[in-house]
């Protein structure tokens, strides 16, 4: 392992790391010229980030203490819950997701790594090698501004095992900050609720250039060519529906996904919620949509406010409030079109 404070200064890795927040050089250009692996790189950008102005990288040797048997004990309890519910064919669980089982162990006031945990898994097979992925679909939107491109998507789901009925989750998420500024559950999917969560957006954070959806009928009309009761033939855009309607009004351009692998990039963000609401409901034997809101908020705060993106290397609320104090936002102020006096004449 390369000791870093024998070959570097604390100002010439500094250097190293602004060049990296600015995107003039990758992570793996860093780690080439430092000679270290991704685990140390973040830990330095962390460390950076926090504190600038006191950032070392003098060594110090620490001595981690053991675990506590109540401590292991604890970590096996949960890996065996863990176990049931990817057991469990009813569930939407693929897998075990040690991210989310290393929250729950630091809320139970047992602080360790990740990486720890998957070495307990591995001791009593609870554990699953990742799958190779797969190649990237074909379709990739790329922006350079805040406001510049809003995800938006809805997905209905047996959201806890214990409610006796599906809810859909309604999501809108910035393109270039990965931040999601609307996220809402709602017993019925309608375009009154699509429209709700365009009026929510546009009120907080300003309008937006454009949405990019999929060909879901609230979000385009789309008529069959071929009906045997319609002389007149309407194809798609011929008429908008009432969701396409507002932002019109609203002066916002709407984008559709063109494929089914596009269509997979607004699908995303429902992995990782999807995971973690349906698990800790699991868990904690959750069943009113009340509640399951409730765990909902606090999912989307920690995604927004506390994890790294794993496409940016970046917090998303830091690199959304980033681009509006660089002036790297294209959200407009919210201003009623002309001859409209109420919003709820608007939406």
């Amino acid at each position: 392992m390369t000791q870093l404070h024998k070959q570097f200064t604390a100002d010439q890795v500094k250097v190293l790391l602004i060049s990296y927040e600015k995107g003039h050089l990758s992570r793996e250009e860093i780690e080439h010229t430092l000679g270290i692996g991704k685990t140390r790189f973040f830990a330095l950008l962390k460390q950076f980030r926090a504190s600038p102005d006191n950032f070392c990288i003098d060594y110090h040797r620490q001595s981690h203490p053991r675990l506590t048997s109540m401590d292991e004990e604890k970590i096996h309890k949960e890996l065996l819950r863990d176990k049931e519910l990817v057991d469990n064919k009813d569930l939407p669980i693929l897998g075990y997701n040690y991210a989310a089982l290393t929250d729950r162990l630091q809320k139970d006031g047992v602080h360790v790594s990740t990486t720890t945990v998957i070495q307990r898994a591995k001791t009593i097979r609870c554990y699953q090698a990742k799958k190779k992925k797969k190649d990237r679909h074909d379709r990739e939107v790329i922006t350079a501004s805040a406001g510049d491109l809003i995800q938006h998507d809805a997905s209905i789901h047996l959201w806890s095992p214990y409610a006796s009925e599906k809810w859909t989750l309604i999501t809108s998420l910035d393109d270039y900050s990965r931040m999601v500024l609307y996220a809402e559950l709602v017993e019925s999917e309608t375009s009154w609720a699509h429209i709700q969560a365009a009026k929510y957006l546009m009120q907080t954070f300003g309008i937006p250039h454009r949405y990019y959806v999929d060909n879901l009928r609230v979000f385009r009309f789309i008529q069959n060519r071929d009906s045997v009761w319609q002389k007149q033939v309407l194809g798609k855009d011929d008429v908008n529906t009432q969701w396409r309607e507002v932002l019109a009004l609203m002066h916002t351009d709407v984008v559709y996904a063109l494929s089914p692998q596009a269509k997979g990039k607004i699908e995303r963000p429902y992995r990782w919620m999807q995971d973690r609401i349906v698990r800790t409901c699991a868990l904690d034997r959750i069943s009113s949509l009340a509640e399951v809101r409730k765990v909902l908020r606090e999912e989307i705060h920690r995604y927004n406010y506390l994890q790294v993106h794993s496409t940016t290397k970046q917090i998303p609320s830091i690199r959304f409030e980033k681009a509006n104090s660089d002036h790297k936002s294209v959200f407009r102020p919210f201003v009623l079109p002309d001859g409209y006096h109420d919003s709820k004449d608007v939406f």
